[in-house]
């Protein structure tokens, strides 16, 4: 894969970042940080104008369930048609239509208007906005750095969106307290807009030219071919639709309830949560050093730590263990999305990337809404304890069973003279070298696991975007 970047690490005169972080590169993560400042922000925001407006906890539930039903339904569409049109373009549109809806929905919450199918409607085009940029974004931020030098960049990338969420967070609550939740999310549909310029300025050169193809139909088939000749990229994507299910409904439901019954009330849980995000920093910082061999092996050994919440919730541990689970979940799925990262960058053509990212969103968000709203039927009939303690096992057990394919345990990161000479065909043998076969080669997406907020695209099903995926994300 080609890059406008300099093949040099090391910073040149006069410059204030890497040689490898360029144009591109510095306006996609700058892009990212604006957004994820007024999108993490704005999804408390919404929360709390719906409650303003007279709306229950089920009115919130469903302005949030509006927002996520067209990601899942348009994702597809969407992966084709960033891989048509020039990827810069749709993700400027999709921009565009982020903006727009928000500053509708801060309208009418500021005059005082908003009604619930209002407030639904103008989610669901914020949702679809999401579905068309996440794979745009992912195909773009991809064709600016090497092979040798991606992992340090995608690390450095996410530390950037990271710190922005958690920021966001805060800084948004500050600001509902202080001036009321249409204001923030006037904050974010500005956030949008600027994003959308600094968008407009990336330099595509003599990419914006789409390949020749049969048709969007024709795209989606070609994407899903790329899916499923390869046993653990779909292996992963039905792994990861369980885990982000479980993980969701753990934190955004069974959590709050255990911080009100035995820890005092909802300020511990948002401690909690924050510790996450401080751990997807630490484990951002640890992979800008750290470039293991064994990618998708060394990644997949760090879902195991997803199950730890659900599991001291389950105990249910105190304020300050719970804190230190968190952490060590943040920094360990952190670990993993850097590692993703770098074999989709290393393996995956680039012409195809957002198709195969869009199935990979897909199949990983296609569970999260079953997933929550199952878990107040499960609490009633198996109690909260051993609903914990399942979400915990049903992280370690499809974890457990992907590590049984084997080119999740041998595929090895390749030079970077290697990864120049381009992806290996689907179905390449082996995932090692070996004397019988090439590397094979490895198509997918990394996914935000970002506990709920107390979510493309802008993370998350509920996220934005920009936002590494988490966190139920992407993933």
């Amino acid at each position: 894969m080609s890059s406008p970047t300099a093949p040099s690490a090391a910073r040149t005169p006069g410059r204030q970042r890497p040689a490898w972080a360029g144009r591109n590169y510095t306006l996609l993560t700058g892009a990212a940080v604006i957004t994820n400042l007024g999108a993490h922000g704005a999804l408390v925001a919404s929360a709390f104008a719906v409650l303003e407006a007279g709306g229950s906890g089920g009115d919130v539930g469903l302005v949030a369930a509006a927002r996520t039903l067209p990601l899942v339904l348009f994702l597809l569409v969407g992966g084709a048609v960033a891989d048509r049109l020039p990827r810069h373009r749709v993700m400027v549109a999709a921009n565009a239509v982020n903006c727009v809806s928000q500053a509708a929905f801060a309208a009418m919450v500021l005059l005082g208007h908003a009604q619930l199918w209002q407030m639904m409607l103008f989610s669901a085009l914020c949702g679809t906005g999401q579905a068309f940029f996440n794979p745009a974004a992912e195909g773009m931020l991809f064709a600016t750095v090497s092979g040798e030098h991606s992992n340090r960049a995608f690390a450095l990338f996410r530390m950037a969106v990271n710190s922005a969420g958690i920021g966001g967070a805060a800084l948004g609550g500050a600001m509902i307290a202080a001036m009321g939740p249409g204001w923030v999310l006037a904050v974010d549909a500005a956030a949008f807009a600027v994003a959308g310029v600094l968008r407009a300025f990336l330099d595509v050169g003599g990419k914006t030219e789409p390949k020749e193809s049969g048709g969007l139909l024709a795209d989606l088939r070609e994407g899903w071919a790329e899916v499923r000749t390869r046993p653990w990229l779909w292996g992963i994507v039905l792994q990861f639709s369980v885990v982000v299910g479980v993980v969701g409904a753990a934190e955004s439901v069974y959590g709050p309830l255990v911080a009100r019954d035995h820890l005092g009330g909802p300020a511990p849980w948002g401690i909690a949560l924050a510790f996450f995000g401080l751990g997807t920093i630490g484990g951002a910082v640890l992979m800008m050093a750290w470039k293991p061999r064994r990618m998708l092996l060394v990644g997949t050994l760090c879902v195991f730590p997803l199950a730890l919440p659900a599991a001291g919730l389950a105990v249910p541990l105190p304020a300050w263990g719970l804190c230190a689970v968190m952490f060590v979940s943040g920094a360990a799925i952190e670990v993993f999305g850097v590692n993703w990262m770098s074999t989709l960058h290393q393996e995956i053509p680039e012409d195809k990337f957002s198709r195969v990212s869009a199935y990979d969103w897909f199949g990983s968000v296609s569970m999260l809404p079953l997933a929550t709203a199952l878990a107040g039927p499960a609490e009633s009939a198996f109690g909260r304890t051993p609903s914990l303690w399942g979400c915990a096992a049903l992280v370690v057990l499809p974890t457990a069973l992907v590590l049984v394919v084997p080119d999740v345990r041998r595929l090895r990161r390749r030079a970077a003279k290697q990864v120049a000479s381009g992806p290996r065909p689907a179905g390449a043998a082996g995932a090692e070298p070996r004397p019988t076969g090439p590397v094979a080669r490895v198509a997918g997406q990394e996914r935000a696991l970002a506990p709920q907020p107390v979510s493309g695209p802008e993370a998350g099903p509920a996220q934005n975007a920009d936002t590494p995926r988490a966190e139920p994300a992407p993933r």
